[in-house]
């Protein structure tokens, strides 16, 4: 079998890694000779990656998120029997320019090094050169990939456009041009990536593979769950003064602090006992009712990344049993060493922002989930207490909860019921 090794390539001084933000092909595949095979981000360019061969992509060795080092092979194709030079070797190592996988963004580095802060791929100047796009559109052309540079697609519709009369002038936005002696209407078209504007002056940092996770999964919340959120004050003050009773001898007999999590997190187990719809998944248009209670608490960890660990049959715990168990997740989030099925199998999940004095927020379900709560921030304040003797005014110890629910299944009265029982335990606390 004849085949081509692809290798990460250097793409300007300096560069020592690359990271892969996503792949064109996948294993299988046939290709043809200046197809993409991937896009490649470094801390100076980002660009997409042509194929120097045609075959079929034999093997993908890293995955998307993956930073590899530059000259490590990242993918192997299947020349398909070709005929190669008798001066290449078995897995064509060619260092001649014109098949290189190095060379070619090289050569397109400098063909634009008289251009401030442009850089073009080689397939994007092909595609120009054999448009007869001058290096002035290409440099007005305002790209969609990273930091404004122009991708193979942006040429391909550029060049499109020109041919019909129509010019893309502003990224994100289609903008067709129709001319005459005296007027200009230009008829703007949303698009769904807008362009960020960036200057030599910002900082550009890339997100780790944590933080994409998140945000990928934030994102996809959101266009899968129908989210409302309802808000409720809740009277603690019973709770804090229980807690302040405790506090010491809890920390003698189990080794660890007292906190307010443990209750909370009672609360929401005996709730969704109560109302069980809230312990659920959606699947199309079936409703999973889960059997298991198994709550995730989501923690802050010191890179300023977020995870959250689940504890399983949360129901069948006592006070003290939440209590290490959330304590012990924690730790072990913070030092790195939860396990895959410390993460997985949660049914309802926990986030705590009151622990950064946050009063009200609004989370994101944690699919496929269709529920969370939000915690906010223990405050005294001056509260009205109906009495026999009648209403006096006291000082209580109020907290804010907020309930995210999927409305495909929870509507607006399970909602409240279930965040009304969370607040009745809470404000009837008694252990």
């Amino acid at each position: 079998m004849s085949t081509f090794e692809i290798k990460m390539p250097k793409l300007g001084e300096s560069i020592t890694e690359g990271t892969i933000i996503s792949w064109s092909v996948k294993t299988g595949d046939v290709i043809k000779e200046n197809d993409i095979l991937f896009e490649v981000n470094t801390a100076k360019v980002s660009a997409e990656i042509p194929s120097p061969v045609s075959g079929k992509v034999l093997e993908i060795l890293f995955k998307e998120g993956d930073t590899v080092a530059i000259g490590t092979i990242v993918a192997v194709i299947d020349l398909g029997g070709e005929n190669k030079n008798e001066n290449q070797s078995e897995s064509t190592t060619t260092e001649t320019k014109n098949n290189h996988p190095e060379e070619k963004p090289e050569e397109a580095h400098h063909l634009q090094k008289n251009i401030a802060d442009k850089w073009y791929s080689p397939v994007v100047l092909q595609k120009a050169q054999e448009a007869n796009v001058s290096k002035e559109e290409l440099d007005n052309i305002n790209g969609t990939g990273f930091a404004g540079r122009v991708s193979k697609k942006d040429i391909e519709l550029y060049i499109e456009q020109k041919k019909k009369g129509v010019a893309k002038q502003i990224s994100g936005i289609d903008t067709k041009t129709i001319s005459n002696e005296k007027t200009v209407i230009k008829e703007s078209i949303s698009d769904d990536k807008l362009q960020l504007q960036t200057s030599e002056e910002d900082t550009i940092i890339q997100m780790d593979i944590v933080r994409r996770t998140i945000a990928d999964r934030m994102v996809q919340s959101k266009k899968t769950s129908a989210h409302v959120t309802t808000i409720m004050e809740v009277d603690v003050t019973r709770l804090v003064h229980w807690r302040e009773q405790h506090k010491e001898e809890f920390q003698r007999r189990e080794g660890i602090s007292l906190t307010f999590m443990p209750a909370i997190t009672e609360a929401v187990s005996k709730t969704l006992i109560d109302f069980p719809r809230v312990n659920s998944s959606v699947d199309g248009y079936s409703i999973i009712q889960k059997k298991h209670i198994n709550i995730g608490i989501a923690v802050s960890l010191d890179d300023g990344n977020l995870i959250v660990p689940v504890i399983k049959n949360t129901d069948k715990l006592s006070f003290s049993g939440i209590a290490l168990s959330i304590e012990k997740l924690a730790k072990k989030a913070r030092q790195n060493k939860l396990t895959l099925d410390d993460i997985q199998g949660g049914t309802f999940s926990i986030t705590n922002y009151g622990s950064f004095k946050n009063i009200i927020a609004t989370p994101i379900i944690n699919q496929p989930e269709v529920a969370i709560l939000g915690v906010g921030y223990i405050h005294k304040t001056p509260s009205v207490i109906e009495t026999p003797e009648g209403d006096v005014i006291a000082i209580r110890h109020k907290i804010y909860l907020s309930l995210s629910f999927d409305h495909r299944i929870i509507d607006g009265a399970l909602g409240g019921m279930f965040l009304k029982r969370i607040a009745d335990y809470l404000e009837n606390w008694n252990q």
